[in-house]
């Protein structure tokens, strides 16, 4: 028995893909127009409302000139063409807001690349072509052969012959450049190849969208524990490139890509093809295409890494945000509605109704307790410990006055006193003497450091009578009876100060 029913499946498969149906409608050189007219590798998307009006001034011209064209606005054109997976709507951050964008899928791109393949002539055989394949051929034949000795021999045969070559020219050998035709043939073969880039990109970012749809489908309806599902979820989000063909094609070229060293390297090698004298036959457009090839690789990487981390932040956040005790209370709301309405329906009629309000009512109450009695709140609090026995003992008012500031009645008593007594060494009684002089005579008690600052401010309060001989020692007893010495500028007191001092208590004692 023949294949053919096999392979009729086969081709009625490929003619159900978005690709196949786009070239077999009716419309489709319209179609494929539009997206030729409004999309490019430079503007790889369009917002909504620009391409209807763009849609709309296509249908005017090719209604102007006699063209037959659909009947249908460009708002609707698109819409349709959205649901017939040739277009792809999103919404993107612009400098205007956020704003749905058009773009066309894997699909559309291919039909187009396949239209613009027919278009063009070229040779379908040639010398660039065919060193492709050859080349190609060589390097995965040698990757696939296990056998050490073989790979050996394959790379001392490449060595030799690079070797050879760099040799005679290193000698002064010519070096025979290509011909404008040879040029053209390799410029065919490779903007053959570029042009299929933006599909295969395209193809790999709606792989990724579809597989989170299925992730966040499939996450909804899970009935596990949420530990189960953030596990078994998570996990099928890290494989995510590697458990689709077009996941694991792009994981190999981004590896490849992303050496900054190779794309710089690219990048010099086309700007060499174009100083080549075959490219002035070459337009101003063709130019500019083939040399931001650099550009679309990375835009093209860019595109899906961007898909890729939009679509598992949208992931994260739903797993994050997934309340399932809400799920779950919503559920049994639903079953005992269910439960309920079966009841009803076994005693109502075909036409019997029942009034249910889709909001429920607001309760009329003036006030609700935001906090209730809590007897803890009122308890009280527990009594303190009497610790009055381990309390040292009080300080008398003598240990008080030691701790403060001068004494200055007494410091006038002790001045008077000892300047009538004659106290400083080598002066008689109501002779001049020094203040410190008369100081470290003093008793202990009004020898304090403190004791210094009454002195000076009971003699400022004198007559301005200084000695010359400049600083005087202060020998002072701190309350805990450890000696210290201050310098203090010399001071002299007089018989004359001494009356005003003596006077001074006199007056204080009379208040």
């Amino acid at each position: 028995m023949s294949d053919i029913a096999s392979e009729l499946a086969r081709v009625r498969e490929a003619f159900d893909k978005p690709t196949l149906r786009l070239l077999d409608r009716k419309w489709a050189p319209f179609v494929l127009a539009v997206f030729k007219s409004s999309f490019s590798r430079d503007r790889r998307s369009v917002p909504c409302e620009l391409l209807h009006t763009q849609v709309d001034a296509y249908l005017a011209d090719l209604r102007s000139i006699g063209i037959d064209a659909p009947e249908k606005t460009g708002r609707a054109l698109c819409v349709q063409w959205m649901n017939d997976l040739w277009l792809y709507r999103e919404v993107r951050d612009t400098a205007d807001g956020n704003q749905e964008h058009y773009s066309l899928t894997s699909h559309a791109l291919e039909a187009l690349l396949l239209v613009d393949g027919l278009a063009r002539d070229r040779a379908l055989i040639s010398e660039s072509r065919l060193s492709t394949i050859v080349d190609t051929v060589r390097h995965r034949a040698t990757e696939a052969n296990p056998d050490r000795e073989q790979r050996v021999r394959r790379l001392d045969q490449q060595i030799d012959e690079l070797t050879s070559e760099r040799d005679r020219l290193a000698g002064g050998g010519d070096i025979a450049a290509a011909s404008n035709e040879q040029m053209h043939e390799g410029y065919a073969d490779l903007i053959d190849l570029i042009q299929q880039l933006p599909s295969d990109f395209k193809r790999v970012e709606e792989s990724v969208a579809a597989m989170h749809r299925q992730i966040v489908s499939d996450f909804r309806g899970e009935e596990r524990p949420i530990s189960e599902v953030l596990d078994d979820y998570l996990a099928k989000t890290d494989a995510l490139m590697s458990s689709t063909a077009e996941g694991r094609a792009f994981e190999g070229a981004f590896t490849l890509l992303r050496n900054d060293t190779l794309m710089q390297g690219l990048k010099a090698d086309l700007e060499t093809i174009l100083l080549h004298p075959f490219a002035l036959e070459l337009s101003s457009a063709e130019r500019r295409s083939f040399m931001s090839t650099v550009t679309l690789l990375r835009k093209g990487i860019d595109d899906v890494l961007t898909q890729r981390k939009g679509l598992t932040t949208t992931l994260r956040e739903h797993i994050v945000n997934h309340d399932v005790v809400k799920d779950r209370e919503l559920e049994r709301v639903l079953r005992d509605i269910n439960r309920e309405l079966a009841t009803w329906m076994q005693t109502a009629g075909p036409r019997a109704t029942v009034t249910a309000e889709l909001m429920p009512g607001t309760l009329d109450v003036e006030h609700l307790r935001e906090r209730f009695y809590d007897p803890v709140a009122h308890r009280a609090p527990p009594a303190l410990i009497d610790v009055s026995a381990a309390a040292p003992a009080a300080p008398s008012l003598g240990d008080l006055r030691q701790q403060g500031g001068p004494l200055l009645e007494e410091l006038r008593d002790a001045l008077v006193a000892a300047f009538g007594a004659g106290s400083v060494a080598g002066s008689g009684a109501g002779e001049a003497a020094s203040v410190g002089g008369l100081f470290n005579g003093f008793d202990v008690s009004l020898r304090r450091p403190v004791e210094i600052l009454g002195l000076l401010q009971l003699a400022a309060q004198l007559s301005q009578t200084t000695d010359s001989t400049g600083l005087e020692s202060f020998e002072t007893v701190r309350p805990d009876g450890s000696v210290r010495l201050f310098d203090v500028p010399r001071r002299i007191l007089t018989d004359d100060d001494t009356a005003a001092l003596a006077a001074q208590n006199l007056g204080y004692q009379h208040e």
